[in-house]
Formats: structure tokens, C-alpha cells, sequence
């Protein structure tokens, strides 16, 4: 078990019962991402978490394959979807990393507060690239730590050698936008809510886009 999964293994029943910082925020993202979703969609989520946000969106499509990777978190995120009857998620102990998918696999796929988590976003994004169908959507909400703790640049890495911290990657949101139009996507929404919240996005990989746009 590396040094990040370990962290998040401690923290994640504190982390599960840790209200929403910013609840307005969150409903929008909310409302937004189901602007993109159909009931035959079938959806994977990284760094799920402990599995609110995939329970939540699991009545606008098929299916949902959700991962993360602490082992302690996916535990927690079965308990809520087996205590609200929840069928059509599955909540599996793996890495963006890891996992094996065929190329254009997903209707969608979801990055939620994760890519600055990552040793190598860019691998990741080229990843969920490959694994998006035609026309399909990568909806990522990031902290970019670059725009506002550039610090961390120097202080991460201590953290992390002692385990109090998890893998960080410090980049700012221009930074992003390039590793995003690097893979191929192109970027449909931008949304950011104010300085040091996360950056909310929607990108698609190819030029395609769904008939109906989300409101801006």
C-alpha cells in the first residue's frame, strides 16, 4: 500500500461524515453534470471517494463504475449505497492507474477534486481520452494549488515523506487547460467560483457535442 492510499485509509471516516464546504457550489455542479448524462449512459468515476456524488447521480444513467484508492473509502461508499438501495453503482478498490478498460468504454467519465491528488494527471487525462466514446464528456472539479500555494511545491513532498500528507501536484488553472487541450479535449465549461475554490469543467474528446448544452 503506498503513502496516499495509507492517508486517506486514516481519514476517511472523518472524511465521510465532513459536511460540504460549500453545499450552493456543489448543487450546481451537480445540476450541471446531469445537463450531460442520458438514462443508457454508462459512467466511471475516479477517486470516488467515499461514493456520495456517484449515489447521487446513479438515477440519471445505467450505470456507474466508481474507484478510488483507499480500500477504506470504497467500504464506506458499498455501506451508503446498500443502506439507500442502490444498484446500479459499483464501488471498487482501484486506481485510475490500475484500471483496465477498453478504449472508448464510457459515455462519460467523472474526475471529482482528484487530479491535483495524482503523480502524473497528465497520464491520467490522456487516459480517460482514450477510455471517452465518441462525444463523450470528462467532467473534473481540480484545486489548483498553483494560482494560490505555490509553497507546496516544497512543503508537499515533506509531508508526504512523513505521511501527513497525500501525493499533491501543485499547478495552476492555465496549467490545466493545457493538459486538458493537450490530450485532445476541447473545453465546452469553465466555471470557477472564486479564488482557491476548485476549478469546475466539462471537456469533451472530440468536437462532437451533445444537443443540449449545459446553462452557463
Amino acid at each position: 500500500m503506498n503513502q496516499s492510499a495509507r492517508f486517506w485509509d486514516r481519514t476517511a471516516e472523518r472524511h465521510s461524515k465532513s459536511p460540504i464546504a460549500d453545499e450552493a457550489a456543489y448543487r450546481k455542479k451537480l445540476q450541471i453534470t446531469r445537463e450531460y448524462f442520458r438514462p443508457d449512459m454508462t459512467v466511471l468515476e475516479f477517486g470516488c471517494g467515499t461514493g456520495s456524488t456517484a449515489i447521487l447521480h446513479a438515477p440519471y444513467v445505467k450505470h456507474i463504475r466508481a474507484i478510488d484508492i483507499s480500500s477504506k473509502m470504497i467500504e464506506i461508499a458499498r455501506g451508503k449505497a446498500e443502506a439507500q438501495k442502490v444498484g446500479n453503482v459499483t464501488f471498487e478498490h482501484l486506481t485510475i492507474e490500475a484500471l483496465s478498460a477498453p478504449d472508448q468504454s464510457f459515455d462519460a467519465v467523472l474526475g471529482l477534486n482528484v487530479l491535483h491528488l495524482l503523480k502524473n494527471k497528465q497520464a491520467a487525462i490522456t487516459k480517460v481520452y482514450r477510455m471517452l466514446k465518441p462525444g463523450g464528456v470528462f467532467v473534473t472539479s481540480t484545486v489548483c494549488l498553483g494560482d494560490t500555494m505555490k509553497y507546496l511545491k516544497v512543503i508537499a513532498p515533506i509531508g508526504q515523506l512523513f505521511g501527513l500528507m497525500p501525493t499533491v501536484s501543485v499547478f495552476n488553472t492555465k496549467q490545466l487547460e493545457i493538459s486538458l487541450t493537450d490530450a485532445g479535449f476541447d473545453i465546452d465549461y469553465q466555471w470557477h467560483p472564486e479564488r482557491g475554490k476548485s476549478v469546475f469543467q466539462s471537456v469533451f474528446n472530440v468536437t462532437k457535442k451533445p444537443d443540449k448544452a449545459p446553462l452557463t
